[in-house]
């Protein structure tokens, strides 16, 4: 397990949204440094889980920065369509990661396997796994999600991502129509993170 308190990282995403959202989450004394301020391109994801995901993205930017790396691996499981997108969340936005397309093939999709969804609750969660990394060190995980189902419509500009077509179990509203402040304090980032701040 990590040794002493960490007060230097690297935030292992080059997904501007996400790093927004875990340099948030971090206490503000922390020395925070992204993978774009270090000009270093994300790994193949070839992982089968979040988890996997998160640990290859991890230890490569550590290994690539020599730094501890603390990086995110997310995305959106809908039951209707056999957990799909899930680790390919982000892929369903083409090479450019446009998630207005990927939300639009969200649509699609469920078209395709029910005419009628539109009328009935389709159940879907987000899931974050998160993994501190740094060679010569054991690294540690968090998984935390959360539950909710899909929105007939997209709703709301904040967030990013699936955001718009995301509405949290007890919400009437979209994670794209929530401030910022209220999302962070319930959502699968926040949850994995509760896990693993006693590190920082």
């Amino acid at each position: 397990m990590l040794k002493n308190k960490i007060t230097k990282l690297l935030i292992g995403t080059n997904n501007k949204g996400k790093l927004k959202e875990i340099r948030d989450l971090l206490p503000k004394n922390l020395k925070i440094y992204s993978t774009s301020d270090l000009k270093i391109k994300s790994p193949a994801e070839n992982g089968k889980s979040f988890e996997e995901n998160s640990l290859i993205k991890a230890k490569y930017f550590s290994k690539k920065s020599k730094m501890i790396c603390l990086s995110d691996d997310s995305g959106l499981e809908i039951d209707f369509l056999d957990g799909d997108p899930g680790i390919y969340s982000a892929r369903w936005g083409g090479k450019k990661g446009n998630f207005l397309k990927a939300m639009n093939r969200v649509f699609k999709e469920l078209d395709k396997k029910d005419k009628n969804w539109k009328n009935k609750k389709v159940k879907a969660r987000f899931v974050c796994a998160l993994t501190i990394f740094k060679a010569g060190q054991k690294m540690t995980s968090s998984i935390g999600k959360i539950e909710g189902h899909i929105s007939s419509t997209m709703r709301g500009k904040n967030g990013f991502g699936y955001d718009p077509i995301f509405i949290p179990i007890g919400k009437k509203i979209t994670f794209g129509e929530m401030k910022p402040i209220q999302k962070y304090k319930i959502d699968h980032r926040f949850r994995a993170f509760q896990k693993i701040k006693k590190f920082f």
